[in-house]
């Protein structure tokens, strides 16, 4: 692939819609994950949280480092410490991302660099041994 993944997925408007896609689905499908997240009155998990992954995907994807430039380096595994990473909720992110790149199109030689990628990611998350 010549173009970034970030490119390769429509910019910022299609990283955009994946995160829409990845919430909603995670609220519908993955309630034990979906708790650990701060949600709105409606059960949806807040806006600003959204915006935040959505600008660390963007920079992570080969984008602009607009995460970067508004709250510094990622650190992903200590801004997450708080939360356990077992086995089973790295699982349930995965479910939930990989029906967002399905709902949202991403096929081909695209999806099988993002699957591995989202799933070295979600690996390297885990915190608590089992």
């Amino acid at each position: 692939m010549d173009a970034t993944p970030y490119d390769a997925l429509g910019g910022e408007a299609g990283v955009s819609k994946l995160v829409e896609a990845f919430y909603d689905i995670m609220r519908a499908e993955e309630p034990a994950l979906a708790d650990l997240h701060t949600c709105d009155p409606s059960g949806r998990v807040e806006q600003a949280m959204q915006d935040r992954f959505r600008f660390f995907l963007m920079g992570w994807l080969g984008g602009p480092p607009e995460y970067v430039k508004r709250h510094g380096h990622p650190r992903l595994r200590m801004r997450h410490n708080h939360v356990p990473v077992d086995i089973a909720m790295r699982d349930a992110w995965l479910r939930a991302m990989g029906k967002a790149l399905d709902q949202s199109g991403v096929a081909g030689p695209l999806r099988v660099l993002l699957d591995k990628r989202f799933s070295d990611l979600a690996d390297f998350m885990r915190n608590v041994a089992e």
